[in-house]
């Protein structure tokens, strides 16, 4: 029997450099954080805009409410210990914990993993690409809110997820509800004006099932489901049930969307 993940809370400073961090207030060239705003605020607009001025509202007023009847559906799906990648403030960690689940959210925004905590949610200030708590025994791993984009690279997002679930784990991701399997240059703006409450550039992806069903069976993955509620859709994957394809577990893949950064060493997890 695996011993279980009861994740921890020896949250690390974060780079104050690193683009969504609200520490970079103190440096001019960074004075802008347009989504810590719309955390702290609760509300929008946010916005991701591409180059060629095509631009995607964010839904910040759901993200900041509790788990709505189409979340809890998804929460009802997850097994054992569940970390969720790229947390925002915190709604499905909070859910997750008020119920005793073993639960962790991880997200680079440290307005995010400050909402979370206060929710009473277990978060950490990092990337899915650096070293995390209890790599390789997660039973499930969630990827909603359009998260399935981080990085870029769903391929290399995939590699990753498969690094830190167990043998056999679940993988939940929200997929865009078309055809699409899209890579693009963003930026998280708070206007539709140009060049207002901009930040810097960073790589994104936007993946409609199809798409993401073809990137998963080539890295092993198998479908376990999929559905759609509330206009929203979603797959269920499982892990290969062997590592013997896995990348080495101290391999990292490499954000160009963020700064250099110094290593960080794992955080331990409690074991029971």
């Amino acid at each position: 029997m695996r011993r279980p993940i009861r994740p921890s809370d020896p949250a690390r400073p974060s780079d104050p450099t690193r683009p969504t961090d609200p520490a970079r207030h103190s440096d001019p060239a960074w004075a802008c954080d347009p989504y810590s705003d719309a955390l702290r605020a609760g509300r929008g607009p946010l916005f991701l805009r591409r180059g060629d001025g095509w631009m995607l509202p964010l839904e910040v007023e759901r993200w900041c409410a509790r788990a709505d009847e189409v979340d809890l559906q998804v929460l009802e799906r997850c097994e054992g210990a569940v970390l969720d990648v790229g947390c925002g403030p915190g709604r499905l960690v909070a859910e997750l914990a008020a119920r005793g689940r073993p639960v962790l959210g991880v997200d680079v925004s440290r307005a995010a993993v400050a909402r979370t905590r206060r929710l009473g949610g277990q978060a950490l200030t990092r990337s899915v690409f650096e070293p995390l708590p209890g790599e390789g025994r997660w039973d499930t791993a969630l990827l909603l809110d359009g998260n399935l984009g981080i990085g870029g690279d769903p391929a290399a997002l995939l590699r990753r997820l498969a690094q830190l679930l167990c043998s056999g784990g679940l993988l939940i991701a929200e997929t865009v509800p078309m055809d699409v399997d899209e890579r693009a240059e963003v930026r998280l703006v708070s206007s539709a004006g140009p060049d207002v409450g901009a930040e810097a550039a960073f790589p994104w992806a936007r993946l409609g099932t199809p798409a993401l069903l073809r990137h998963a069976r080539r890295l092993g993955w198998r479908a376990a489901d999929q559905w759609t509620a509330g206009g929203r859709s979603f797959v269920a994957l499982r892990a290969r049930s062997t590592s013997s394809s896995a990348e080495p577990p101290n391999s990292r893949a490499v954000i160009s969307s963020q700064r250099p950064r110094k290593p960080l060493a794992d955080i331990p997890v409690a074991d029971a």
